[in-house]
């Protein structure tokens, strides 16, 4: 049973979020929260597999809200809800720590889909969506000088030459599938790369990768 807290200051999108998760065999609603601060309390109190985060909201908003949770070392995983196309605030969330975001008018089945698929310790965000809204919002990057790179970041320091490569493409927007097909692997070994990169990174799901071979300079805005 995948339990579920409903972050959203509207009533009745509260209201709808829950009738919808109700109505299926694997999922519960422990509670409902109208702004970040309730939504961090109730985290605390319950400990649900899935947060559905609205981000605009009273007093503490749902990025500062993810980022306390996250920060807290909770289990529980952050599912952004937003108005998007493309919300300037869902990348902030994504840095956040957040596992994903969706759109408040997607279909009910891939609102489903995606809370299974975070509390599975999945990414929602297909990476190409995800390449997009980076690129979109890449301003909100730290500037390097070119001339001076620095030291080389330390999540990247234990990494293999083949684990490297696979962050890059990741952070390219290559599919799993894609990954195996261009450089030859079985899609079992990509994905055991995959798990090793997100254990030693400290990344919490292929989200946080892509952010990480960003911020790392592993991958340069389109």
């Amino acid at each position: 049973m995948t339990t579920v807290l409903i972050a959203d200051d509207q009533p009745m999108q509260r209201f709808g979020f829950r009738m919808l998760l109700e109505s299926q065999d694997d999922m519960t609603v422990v509670g409902e929260a109208s702004n970040g601060t309730e939504a961090i309390r109730l985290v605390d109190r319950h400990h649900p597999d899935v947060v559905l985060m609205d981000i605009r909201m009273p007093g503490l908003d749902g990025i500062e809200a993810t980022r306390r949770i996250v920060a807290a070392g909770a289990r529980t995983r952050i599912l952004i809800v937003t108005t998007f196309d493309l919300d300037e605030y869902a990348y902030d969330g994504l840095r956040a720590g957040a596992s994903g975001f969706l759109v408040k008018d997607a279909q009910p089945e891939e609102l489903l889909a995606g809370i299974r698929a975070v509390a599975s310790g999945d990414a929602v965000v297909a990476p190409s969506l995800t390449r997009r809204l980076l690129d979109a919002y890449i301003h909100h990057l730290p500037s390097s000088p070119t001339t001076d790179p620095g030291p080389e970041d330390p999540r990247l320091a234990s990494l293999t030459e083949r684990e490297r490569e696979i962050l890059t493409v990741i952070g390219q927007g290559w599919t799993n599938t894609e990954i195996a097909e261009r450089l030859h692997l079985a899609e079992s070994t990509v994905k055991t790369h995959v798990g090793r990169i997100l254990a030693k990174t400290g990344a919490r799901d292929r989200v946080q990768a892509v952010i990480l071979a960003y911020d790392t300079q592993l991958v340069a805005p389109a």
